[in-house]
């Protein structure tokens, strides 16, 4: 997600969800982790695919997005889905995350100004309760020459080695770059190259 809301209005504009409605694939691969009635924020949720999914396992679920036209989606996908996910309109620039108030933050395809990211990724460790998870899958620079999805501006897509300054107040369960088939929607198809991360807080003090 690029943070220009009236770029992602345009495009969700279409009836068709433009990634589709079924949950990101690593998202899904740790459904494990998750609780019923934990406290989860997914960050640039979008139409709401991955936040329906996880209100479905019993989670209290918080979107936040910088587009209101992808955020009616959600609602629209969450009745569907007989769910509810609290949805908030707001770029990240500004978007505060309450410190110490959430089990899960769940980062999927949130394409960010490389500043941006670090100030992000700050607020969201903080925003960790003890003991909570920030689950993290983005494309990386390799991406794009395979031109399947995600931005052109290689200062929006992590890597693992940037990550892990960005992330240090979390211990890391799971840390890999790989090369994975992504199918959501009009917008991943095909062959992507990605960097997953599971994370976890284990201490209230961020520097530890």
């Amino acid at each position: 997600m690029s943070n220009k809301s009236s770029n992602w209005d345009e495009r969700y504009a279409n009836p068709e969800y433009y990634y589709g409605i079924e949950p990101n694939s690593f998202l899904v691969s740790q459904r494990e982790l998750f609780f019923k009635g934990a406290n989860v924020l997914c960050l640039a949720e979008g139409e709401g695919r991955n936040a329906v999914f996880l209100a479905k396992l019993g989670c209290k679920v918080t979107a936040v997005d910088g587009s209101q036209v992808g955020l009616e989606k959600l609602a629209k996908l969450a009745k569907q889905n007989n769910v509810e996910v609290t949805s908030i309109c707001s770029d990240l620039s500004i978007f505060l995350i309450e410190e110490n108030s959430w089990d899960f933050i769940v980062s999927i395809l949130c394409h960010l100004p490389s500043e941006l990211r670090k100030i992000v990724h700050d607020r969201s460790i903080r925003g960790l309760r003890k003991n909570g998870f920030f689950i993290l899958e983005a494309y990386t620079p390799a991406q794009i020459p395979l031109a399947t999805g995600g931005p052109k501006d290689p200062d929006m897509m992590p890597t693992l080695s940037m990550l892990k300054p960005e992330l240090a107040g979390l211990k890391f369960i799971l840390e890999k770059e790989i090369n994975r088939n992504i199918s959501e929607g009009i917008g991943h198809e095909g062959e992507s190259a990605v960097v997953q991360v599971v994370a976890q807080k284990i201490s209230l003090d961020s520097s530890k």
